[in-house]
């Protein structure tokens, strides 16, 4: 990246984060790159490390602000651009979303949202000759933008058309738009805690979910908050904190957990006392697995390779835990940049991959054992069709179905045939914030003996 772009940045307040934001969002809508990969690690953007922990926080906000409502915010320049958003300067669309976000939905004052707009076009080569036109444009974004949002607020504009149509045709449509709303919040921070969650709820100035999860809304680093050193917590949707739970005691028992990385639910089975073995196949995420673990103080063997090649010990496992790769629209509340860089066509050769796993899974599972199957899609074709299809042609299984004391007397997760499903619309509260869980699918099967 040239160090030219980054010149302004400290002369003026607030600039930088927005010229990242910028940048990232480039990231994910033309290099389709996710935002984790930009955020973090190896592939993250280089001037981060530059930021205040201030400037980080609202260049994330940002960021996940116009995702979460890229469709209204299309909708909403389409209304105030005689002739389009221009195509031919990337920096020039970048700008007018990020002034619309701030002005419609963030507590920055319209003045400054304007000027740090135009600034970041004026300071790209090719962006250059449209400051006029974004000064412009935003203006009237303060003025009039409020009024057109509102009148689009009932429709689905920040899904893609075809993640809607699916999710109207299975779920309903009131569900769909339930759902949909659902998406537009800054998610809470849930927190899988090891005991007495009502006193870290205290700490952390948080609530007890029924299911035990704490809850809590946050406020600066994550490795900043009381007990994170400590081991004594760690991060996990409130959803994915129930499919580990649905083997019941397991302590001392031998538990495979395939699919493993980054390893919230192989924290929970260890801390359950099982002995786990956990499977992954990037060595880089397995790294990340030893690392949580080491913080939890809590052990488990883990393997480097590809869970379907695995051959595994001859005695087998008194359970395994499929947590399959998948679409992951579930988790578009905590990442949505999933519902602009998945495409239907992904759905089909991911359930495969999800089929070939299960199939694997049964050659492990000793007689009278249990398999737990979970994906955060909700795409069908990756939960209630996928386990289906197995029962309907491995005999030597059967559903056991999921209590509702088992899911804290939530019924409305359970569907028909005793599996799991939970959708973003879930969980509601009077505060949005603290409202919702990632839409999961989990079911579990017992081998017969």
């Amino acid at each position: 990246m040239p160090p030219q772009r980054f010149a302004v940045a400290s002369e003026v307040p607030g600039l930088a984060a927005r010229r990242i934001a910028a940048d990232i969002l480039d990231g994910v809508l033309h290099r389709h790159r996710t935002l984790d990969d930009q955020l973090e690690g190896a592939g993250a953007h280089p001037a981060l490390k530059s930021l205040s922990d201030r400037d980080r926080a609202l260049m994330r906000r940002l960021v996940a602000t116009i995702l979460r409502r890229l469709g209204t915010l299309g909708h909403l320049l389409s209304r105030l651009l005689d002739r389009g958003v221009p195509t031919d300067a990337p920096r020039a669309q970048s700008a007018l979303l990020i002034g619309a976000a701030q002005i419609l939905w963030m507590d920055v004052p319209d003045h400054a949202a304007v000027d740090l707009s135009v600034r970041l076009v004026q300071a790209d080569r090719r962006a250059a000759r449209y400051a006029g036109l974004v000064n412009a444009v935003l203006r009237r974004c303060a003025r009039e933008g409020q009024a057109i949002v509102e009148d689009v607020k009932s429709q689905t504009l920040d899904l893609p058309p075809w993640l809607a149509s699916r999710w109207v045709a299975h779920y309903g449509e009131a569900t769909a738009h339930a759902m949909a709303a659902a998406l537009s919040h800054e998610p809470s921070l849930d927190l899988t805690v090891k005991s007495d969650a009502g006193q870290w709820a205290a700490r952390l100035h948080g609530e007890v979910l029924p299911t035990g999860t704490v809850r809590t809304l946050l406020h600066g680093a994550v490795t900043m908050l009381p007990g994170f050193a400590e081991g004594q917590w760690w991060v996990q949707d409130a959803a994915a904190a129930l499919p580990a739970r649905l083997f019941g005691d397991i302590k001392g028992k031998n538990i495979a957990d395939l699919c493993a990385a980054p390893g919230g639910k192989t924290a929970q089975l260890a801390f359950a006392g099982a002995r786990v073995t956990a499977v992954d196949r990037s060595p880089a995420r397995v790294a990340r697995l030893r690392d949580n673990l080491a913080r939890l103080s809590l052990e488990a063997e883990t393997v480097i390779a590809d869970a379907v090649e695995w051959q595994g010990p001859a005695e087998g496992f008194d359970g395994i835990l499929v947590d399959a790769p998948c679409t992951s629209t579930g988790t578009i509340r905590r990442h949505p940049d999933v519902a602009w860089l998945r495409q239907e066509t992904d759905i089909a050769p991911l359930a495969a991959l999800q089929k070939r796993l299960l199939q694997k899974a049964v050659t492990l599972l000793k007689p009278g054992g249990t398999l737990v199957y979970c994906t955060c899609s909700l795409e069908p074709e990756e939960g209630e069709a996928a386990i289906a299809a197995l029962l309907a042609v491995e005999s030597g299984l059967r559903r056991a179905a999921i209590a509702p004391a088992e899911v804290a007397g939530l019924t409305e997760i359970i569907t028909a045939d005793g599996d799991l499903r939970t959708l973003p619309c879930h969980l509601p509260n009077a505060d949005p914030r603290l409202a919702g869980m990632d839409g999961f699918y989990a079911a579990r099967l017992v081998r017969r003996i």
